[in-house]
């Protein structure tokens, strides 16, 4: 394990650290960082864009640990739960620097635990219920390869704290998209079944390419490799429209609220506990 790993610190301890996201044994993300703001970077609009990832990221987590003692191969099982936990570290970084810049002091557990689903600003593709194997493939497929390519656009962000998140955040998900391009391509130009169900877990998941666009402009970027993806697989690239930024203004499906009704539930019978 490398001495950078964002997990290293499961293994340190901190005694007095009590948040109930993390547990104890946890120091703050960003510390040692410089976390002024730069003159000219509006603070609003880097804390509004800093939650709407942090959401996405907490949201797909929270899907994919869904698949614990599901999925198809252990080896599968544990690949999942580890781009989960890729995914909820980049959740407790965006928090954080949320807290900081737009002028509330809320904590990462206040952000992940004490708010409604109106107040998310997650995509709707994010939220949307697991479905067979197949599906999550397609759906971590696209939003990987989107959430990489607007990363990499944030690595040259003004404000350093949000660029280093995004360096760091790229890497992971420069797996994260390899894994279910591999899969996609596995399934798809297997057998008759595999191909059935990822051809329609695309079909399932591909409309929601209009929402994403409308959100950050990596269009042409993010078409290229999906095409190259389903191309290699034998699939058609499905059709999609324009959609409106449901998710981004805090209008969600109705699946959204008992995701968060599990995810938030211990923490809010014991609000202010620790462990």
């Amino acid at each position: 394990m490398s001495d950078d790993h964002v997990y290293l610190s499961l293994a340190e301890e901190h005694e007095d650290d009590t948040r109930w996201a993390y547990g104890t044994g946890f120091e703050d993300p960003l510390h040692g960082v410089d976390t002024t703001v730069p003159d000219g970077v509006d603070r609003a609009e880097l804390a509004a864009l800093c939650l709407a990832l942090g959401d996405d990221a907490l949201v797909s987590a929270q899907r994919l640990a869904e698949w614990t003692t599901r999925a198809p191969e252990l080896e599968e099982e544990v690949a999942l739960a580890n781009i989960g936990l890729d995914l909820l570290g980049q959740a407790r970084l965006l928090y954080a620097r949320t807290g900081q810049v737009d002028g509330t002091g809320r904590t990462e557990d206040a952000y992940a635990y004490l708010r409604d689903p109106a107040d998310f600003r997650n995509v709707t593709l994010a939220e949307l219920p697991g479905g067979d194997f197949a599906f999550s493939i397609a759906r971590l497929l696209v939003l990987a390869s989107w959430r990489l390519a607007h990363f990499e656009r944030l690595t040259a962000s003004p404000d350093p704290v949000l660029a280093a998140v995004a360096a760091k955040g790229a890497k992971e998900l420069t797996y994260h998209r390899q894994y279910a391009a591999e899969w996609t391509v596995r399934l798809g130009d297997g057998t008759d079944e595999s191909h059935r169900r990822m051809r329609a877990g695309l079909q399932q998941v591909v409309p929601y390419l209009g929402e994403l666009f409308s959100a950050c402009d990596v269009r042409d970027e993010v078409v290229a490799v999906l095409r190259q993806v389903t191309d290699a697989a034998g699939l058609p690239l499905p059709a999609w429209q324009p959609l409106p930024r449901a998710g981004r203004t805090g209008a969600h499906t109705e699946h959204l609220a008992p995701l968060l009704a599990e995810l938030q539930s211990v923490a809010r019978a014991h609000p202010g506990a620790s462990w």
